[in-house]
């Protein structure tokens, strides 16, 4: 799996943020059943203002959120691969034969303020925003509360089967 991560802030956290992506984003599509070995997910770390400029730009909302998620595949229901089966040459780099499953861009100003809200970890937020943006990258969303409750668990799921729970750190 590839993860092309930039930091375009100054933003130094006491982990190595790479390793936390890589093996969140691995244990979501692994839950999830990605057929896929070979992936390639884009990860921007950015503040409030850079955040708040994407969410308005790509989505007409102009206000900052915590992680923001562009999938580049299709779903018919979550987590069904057969889109990428069905029709590689959308969502499947040509050059290195790996599925381009999206991008991700995350607030590190946010990671640090709800990591002191919900009194846990900043590591523990950033894997939690990571396995939240991953499942929507697999085509799961929370519009309503059943989808909602479904995302929880299985981003508490991920994340206790990676022991990075709230009381680990």
């Amino acid at each position: 799996m590839t993860f092309y991560i930039e930091n375009e802030t100054d933003a130094e956290f006491a982990f190595d943020p790479q390793e936390v992506i890589s093996a969140v984003a691995e244990g979501v599509l692994r839950s999830e059943g990605c057929p896929v070995e070979e992936v390639c997910v884009n990860v921007l770390l950015t503040d409030s203002e850079g955040i708040r400029a994407y969410n308005r730009d790509y989505r007409d909302i102009d206000r900052e959120t915590d992680v923001l998620s562009f999938p580049n595949v299709e779903y018919d229901t979550p987590a069904d691969f057969s889109y990428v089966t069905e029709h590689p040459e959308d969502c499947m780099d040509p050059d290195t034969g790996e599925l381009v499953l999206g991008d991700v861009i995350l607030n590190v100003d946010r990671v640090r303020s709800q990591a002191k809200e919900y009194n846990h970890s900043e590591r523990r937020e950033m894997a939690f925003l990571v396995a939240h943006s991953l499942l929507h990258l697999c085509g799961y969303d929370h519009m309503e509360d059943a989808e909602r409750l479904v995302m929880e668990e299985k981003q508490e799921a991920v994340l206790q089967k990676l022991g990075i729970t709230r009381d680990s750190e």
